[in-house]
């Protein structure tokens, strides 16, 4: 764009009050550390060759074969499918300094063959120990959780069994009904000293109210079963008539002479 004014001398002179029509049209972008370069274009026309690199992993040594025109951020998702880390938990290093995803590999000066080191994020490391820590916990939990759950069971078919006794009339002793109850309170107890988050605190509220539900029957049955009348068992004696058997006469002998 261009403007006149006069000079000292009244002259008219022509000036540019940004940048000549060439440079306005250079397309621009700012690199990380705030260096404005000449921004790539995406529509090339040749195809940027390949470059093989070696990355030092550790103990570990991985050849891949990248893009050269390739990000930094490009380069880790495809050391993602050999290592195994997600590109968040990754850190590249080259040239002793460590690379950010946006960065370019030909423009810090990655060629074929070039050697980089690639190291675990610290807070990635440190977030997976309190998975695998946390993961340990639940799985005691579980175990736990099990063995209570097995005993219920047992509990949970002699509260049916009495239910259905007491159904029929039947009384049975009071003892029976509070053995029970004491049983299913010491699983609770159980069940309130175990730890337990997600997965495993969900099923641990599971057999709470499964022990709450197997008390709630047994207090219903206690009240039932005092109202129910013992039966008393008799025996009824069908008396016979004894008749004695017919006495037989003597037989009249005929005597010859």
């Amino acid at each position: 764009m261009l403007k006149r004014k006069s000079n000292v001398y009244g002259k008219m002179q022509e000036t540019s009050s940004t940048m000549s029509r060439d440079q306005e049209e250079i397309d621009c972008e700012m690199r990380p550390g705030g260096m404005l370069v000449q921004k790539r274009s995406d529509q090339t026309d040749f195809l940027a060759p390949n470059v093989r690199l070696r990355v030092t992993f550790g103990a570990v040594r991985y050849e891949i074969s990248v893009n050269s025109q390739a990000t930094f951020g490009e380069l880790k998702k495809s050391l993602t499918v050999e290592t195994g880390l997600q590109a968040g938990e990754q850190r590249v290093i080259f040239r002793g300094k460590e690379r950010e995803n946006v960065e370019y590999l030909d423009r810090c000066g990655v060629k074929d063959g070039s050697k980089l080191v690639l190291m675990e994020d610290p807070s990635s490391i440190e977030r997976r120990f309190i998975e695998m820590r946390r993961n340990a916990k639940i799985q005691t939990a579980l175990r736990a959780i099990s063995h209570v759950s097995f005993d219920l069971d047992k509990l949970a078919d002699q509260v049916s069994a009495l239910e259905e006794s007491i159904s029929k009339g039947v009384k049975v002793a009071e003892v029976q009904i509070t053995t029970l109850i004491e049983m299913l309170m010491r699983q609770a107890i159980k069940l309130d000293n175990i730890t337990a988050e997600g997965e495993a605190s969900a099923i641990k509220s599971l057999q709470a109210k499964r022990v709450q539900k197997c008390v709630e029957t047994l207090d219903v049955l206690k009240i039932r079963n005092a109202k129910v009348k013992p039966v008393v068992v008799t025996t009824k004696w069908e008396i016979f008539e004894f008749n004695p058997p017919p006495t037989t006469t003597a037989p009249k002998w005929e005597f010859f002479d």
